[in-house]
């Protein structure tokens, strides 16, 4: 039943116009917002992590959960026909950093948050002329997951599942090696069993994956975030973070995991209201209620 109300809910929005579309969506997170209280509560305590005010707290829920509608609009209303017309209202800041690492013959790894739309880093890849390959989340829901799949393959998009499988990683360091593309959404740890770090004032883990990679290849890891600006989006490119080549393994993931930390909050402050991560991303928020 859930397959067929996502599937009736794409066939609704995109017939839509774009605009009307992404209205759409927002308007439905809002709504949302009124109803989902735990997930509210998680908004809440993540806001105040990030250092807004409490008189804004009210304002910045509502902006979150408009953005995390949004995006569920654009994914929905997304074609293979319309992803020129999506990418012409995109802009780029940092690209030439890309562009200097395919010419170097280098693979890449972007390491992004949940940013606006982040699925809209991913072309930059093949805009520039490089294979991309996107690591997502093993769904339960079969129907549902192997939809996406296709959808994200027919705009030239390799999908990787996250099963926790050896494979995994073998398949990722493979794109590496033919100088593509891996993106990964790195500021959730979805199993709890990533790299202690310090992230927004507060003890976390995050996702070992990055450096992890990037050590096992040599690739650059770029931290990346995709930015709502206006009907438009704003691709924004750091420059890549420098792995340590001192200490033991573990030592370096850990030294390389904290350095993304600070970079997702540089990304993350500059657009807090477009953070849409609704779950619990610290231990305090496990004994918080959802």
């Amino acid at each position: 039943m859930a397959y067929v109300g996502l599937r009736i809910g794409a066939a609704i929005v995109g017939a839509l116009p774009f605009r009307v579309a992404i209205a759409l969506g927002s308007a439905v997170g809002v709504v949302v917002s009124y109803v989902a209280t735990g997930r509210k509560e998680m908004v809440r305590r993540h806001a105040a992590r990030l250092g807004v005010a409490p008189e804004d707290l009210d304002a910045h829920v509502r902006a979150v959960f408009a953005g995390y509608g949004r995006y569920w609009a654009e994914a929905l209303w997304v074609r293979p026909r319309r992803s020129e017309e999506v990418l012409s209202r995109t802009s780029y800041d940092g690209l030439e950093r890309v562009i200097a690492a395919r010419d170097a013959a280098a693979g890449i790894v972007f390491a992004l948050p949940h940013m606006g739309n982040w699925e809209l880093a991913i072309p930059i890849a093949d805009m520039i002329g490089i294979h991309a390959v996107a690591v997502a989340e093993n769904l339960a829901n079969t129907r549902i997951r192997d939809w996406f799949v296709r959808m994200r393959e027919e705009m030239g998009v390799g999908i990787v599942l996250a099963t926790g499988a050896a494979q995994v990683m073998r398949q990722l360091e493979a794109e590496i090696a033919a100088v593509g593309t891996v993106a990964l959404l790195c500021d959730r740890d979805l199993r709890g069993r990533g790299v202690e770090v310090e992230f927004f004032g507060e003890r976390t883990t995050l996702p070992a994956g990055p450096a992890s990679l990037a050590m096992r290849t040599g690739a650059p890891i770029f931290p990346v975030a995709t930015y709502f600006d206006g009907v438009g989006h704003k691709v924004v490119i750091r420059p890549a973070i420098t792995v340590p080549d001192k200490g033991d393994r573990s030592t370096r993931i850990a030294v390389t995991t904290q350095r993304l930390a600070k970079e997702l909050e540089v990304l993350i402050r500059a657009a807090p209201e477009q953070w849409h991560l609704l779950q619990p991303n610290w231990p305090t928020d496990h004994r918080a209620p959802e």
